[in-house]
């Protein structure tokens, strides 16, 4: 038996407030290891899903699971919202971390790429050091399919430079 919101996702009409981000839509896994770098860390290679769905209400749902490329082990997982401004190409991006961060990011679509920057950020009490000052992220549908995306990082101890990027295939959408 099919689970009740995962058949809503799928039957559920989108909703016109979302239909120019309907590109993003499904599951997406890293082609190949992602790379990570900033300087308070080790270089790392990473795995990625990306889910996007729908329930027919104005906003895109979304889980990101990343595993460490080599022995598999969970590494970052956030899990959120996308909502447009109708009649704009404004988008928001609401992201809850599991390392203790919650963000807003705001930005732009433009055709299959939406560009994006944080807006505001808050952390748990005991939220790892250095903070997160400031995050941009990119996704871009490229011509060859794949879905790119690139994010960018700022703590209290580096100016914004970028932290990760990765490539995607469409597993199902």
């Amino acid at each position: 038996m099919a689970c009740p919101v995962h058949q809503a996702a799928v039957t559920a009409e989108m909703n016109p407030a979302i239909l120019p981000l309907d590109w993003l839509l499904g599951t997406w896994q890293s082609d190949e290891p992602g790379e990570g770098c900033f300087p308070t860390i080790k270089p790392f290679r990473y795995l990625e899903t990306l889910q996007f769905s729908h329930v027919g209400q104005p906003v895109v749902n979304f889980a990101f699971n990343a595993f460490h490329a080599d022995s598999k082990k969970p590494l970052h997982r956030e899990c959120g919202f996308i909502r447009m401004q109708p009649g704009t190409n404004k988008v928001a991006l609401i992201v809850a971390q599991n390392s203790g961060v919650v963000e807003v990011e705001e930005g732009e679509l433009t055709g299959q790429q939406l560009n994006l920057r944080s807006h505001s950020i808050a952390r748990i009490s005991f939220a790892k050091e250095p903070h997160v000052k400031e995050i941009s992220r990119m996704f871009q549908l490229r011509a060859d399919g794949k879905l790119e995306q690139r994010v960018s990082m700022a703590t209290d101890t580096q100016p914004l430079m970028e932290h990760l990027r990765i490539t995607y295939v469409r597993r199902s959408s």
